[in-house]
């Protein structure tokens, strides 16, 4: 028996290897033995599915499950994107949102995601509860999708339509789009697509098209991963700022004027800045263990309270569910504001910083800068690392054992253990590691004054770890 783990953002397989119908099944069954459990008068969930490969096969098999165990689905006609589910689940009352999504992973992969009634993703409780329930087999007889839909166990909804209503209501997209500013949007084949063409028909737009295997590439809003979209910024004397969505529109990726890629440390930077400084807003900010420490200092400076959490956008929305937050957000792009519900959503985080803009009138590198002159410029490097199982473990066994004092020049100061392994070098300079919890790589991270001190430092431990 295939045993289902979840990682930091719900189950990811392969397609006809470990993300199988039968085993989809396992999951829905498990899923709803928990919602029996604990939502005995809400039998509802809200279900969609992006835009994979084989995506609305897994959705149906997921409410013929449910719909066996006297649970009703409100299920979305066509792809949609996360945050449509968890704004659904919240807006509809279900017990629980599940969206069938490997978010940014390579085209290969599929995934079901479990979004809570708050409308964020459900608690490590939650999930190891529906863990602990998958069967080894499903043995409840299933109607078929079609009789379901007949009998009303399944009732269509729109959510793209009520997450645009809940767009048009929070934004002033009047300001955005009567600004003398020009914007794009590269929506990487994801599930981001139609709803950034109904609200801004007349920008730029790129990948915007359904390609269920994304040309091969993974749907992962990095600068890497984004070499049509930056040279389409770059060649342009017109464009001012350039958003991307991942494969299910919940993380960002963000360029300047230039081409130049902004990644999620400056972006959960801006936020704090624009609410806090310029609308006024208070709250606590939550980030990761891998974030830059510069939102620390920016945190400090404003008065605000500052949490670090382990990785996984889950432990950031258990804080935003009970506490006032300002911003959650975390390195990989996954960023949440207050005013919204406790997820993370790239379109929404991406209209915020475009409002941000044509408010002020100010461009992105402006904006940049009125933040550099409370916490001072930096610069951050990742790089994942596609080794063996093997080597994996003997780094990682290396680190809990305290076996490395330096990386090339750079001599180890202290380190942290909240999530993976971080090395302070002095200077406020840093270097971390840690396995990635949905592939299998070992990523690392830095953070310096420049790109090309935080390369080097890359560079010395990369040679070190793989020596």
């Amino acid at each position: 028996m295939y045993v289902i783990k979840f990682g930091t953002d719900g189950w990811r397989g392969i397609i006809a290897d470990e993300f199988t119908v039968e085993n989809v099944r396992r999951v829905a069954q498990g899923t709803a033995d928990y919602i029996k459990q604990n939502f005995p008068n809400n039998l509802t969930v809200v279900l969609g599915h992006d835009c994979r490969f084989a995506g609305e096969l897994f959705a149906e098999n997921t409410a013929r499950v449910f719909n066996a165990n006297g649970i009703k689905v409100k299920m979305a006609k066509g792809f949609v994107s996360t945050p449509m589910i968890s704004l659904g689940a919240v807006k509809l009352g279900a017990a629980l949102g599940v969206i069938i999504t490997a978010s940014h992973n390579p085209p290969a992969y599929n995934g079901f995601k479990l979004k809570a009634h708050y409308g964020g993703p459900s608690s490590p409780a939650v999930i190891e509860a529906v863990e602990n329930a998958i069967p080894a087999e499903i043995l409840v007889p299933l109607a078929s999708h079609a009789h379901n839909v007949s009998t009303g166990m399944v009732e269509y909804v729109d959510l793209e339509t009520l997450y645009v209503d809940e767009v048009s209501a929070k934004f002033n997209l009047n300001l955005i789009k009567e600004s003398k500013m020009e914007f794009a949007y590269d929506a990487m084949y994801g599930a981001g697509q139609n709803v950034m063409r109904r609200l801004f028909p007349d920008i730029t737009l790129l990948h915007c098209e359904h390609n269920p295997g994304f040309d091969g590439q993974a749907p992962e809003p990095i600068d890497k991963n984004l070499a049509e979209f930056k040279a389409l910024i770059s060649v342009s004397e017109d464009i001012d700022c350039g958003l991307v969505t991942d494969g299910d529109a919940d993380r960002i990726g963000l360029y300047n004027k230039a081409g130049k890629f902004v990644d999620s440390h400056h972006i959960i930077l801006l936020l704090i800045h624009y609410l806090h400084k310029y609308k006024g807003m208070d709250g606590k900010v939550i980030t990761t263990f891998s974030a830059t420490s510069k939102i620390t200092q920016l945190a400090k400076a404003y008065g605000l309270d500052i949490e670090i959490t382990k990785i996984g956008f889950k432990y950031i929305c258990e804080k935003m569910v009970t506490e006032n937050v300002l911003v959650g957000g975390e390195e990989s792009g996954g960023i949440a504001i207050k005013g919204f519900i406790p997820e993370r959503d790239g379109i929404w985080i991406g209209l915020t910083l475009w409002e941000f803009m044509a408010s002020t009138g100010k461009s992105l590198d402006e904006l940049i800068q009125e933040v550099y002159d409370v916490v001072g410029s930096f610069a951050m490097g990742r790089v994942d690392l596609h080794i063996t199982e093997e080597i994996k473990q003997n780094v990682l066994a290396k680190c809990e054992a305290g076996a490395y004092t330096a990386f090339g020049t750079y001599q180890i100061e202290k380190v942290e253990t909240i999530d993976g392994y971080k090395f302070h070098l002095g200077n406020g300079e840093w270097v971390m590691i840690r396995a990635s919890g949905t592939e299998p790589v070992l990523r690392v991270y830095s953070e310096s004054n420049t790109d090309e001190n935080a390369s080097k430092i890359l560079a010395a431990t990369q040679a070190v770890l793989l020596a």
